[in-house]
């Protein structure tokens, strides 16, 4: 153990490690920038400071990083837009492409790469193969479309809306 307290600069690296380690598990970041202040209260301890003085830096420069550099990396790695979620109700909301005509009783679109059973919202119009639809709700197996907007149709709207 006197080892230990001879190197303490191995403690942190190692907490790092260690910290490092759980943040492959977690994919969240946080353990990322407390592993950075592990690796700066090692820093601190390899340049002769006493430990109450590695523990500052450590606290400090890990809440810099979680503060600071974390919700810049999130923005960064975590993509929001095509974030839809598990199963079902992330599908409800994207676009789907008809495959066979669909119809209020049956027909088929291409959504999140799989084929599926569709068929159009109440008061919907029937859609043809090779239009674009919109997921607004999953029955089951079945995908509930409607008609998606085309961007012309909602530029050439009326002016004062936009």
């Amino acid at each position: 153990m006197t080892w230990l307290s001879d190197n303490p600069w191995l403690f942190w690296l190692g907490l790092a490690l260690v910290l490092v380690a759980i943040e492959t598990l977690t994919v969240d970041f946080t353990f990322l920038m407390i592993a950075g202040g592990a690796v700066a209260g090692s820093v601190a301890a390899a340049l002769g400071a006493g430990f109450p003085i590695q523990v500052v830096v450590a606290v400090v420069v890990a809440a810099l990083l979680l503060f600071v550099v974390r919700p810049v990396i999130r923005r960064r790695f975590m993509d929001n837009e095509t974030a839809h979620g598990i199963g079902a109700p992330g599908l409800v909301g994207r676009t789907a492409r008809v495959l066979e005509p669909v119809t209020e009783h049956d027909g088929r679109v291409k959504l999140a790469g799989e084929t599926w059973t569709a068929r159009i919202g109440r008061g919907g119009r029937r859609l043809e193969p090779g239009e674009d639809a919109v997921v607004i709700a999953i029955q089951g197996a079945t995908a509930i479309v409607s008609a998606s907007v085309p961007t012309s149709t909602l530029e050439s709207s009326d002016p004062s809306v936009r």
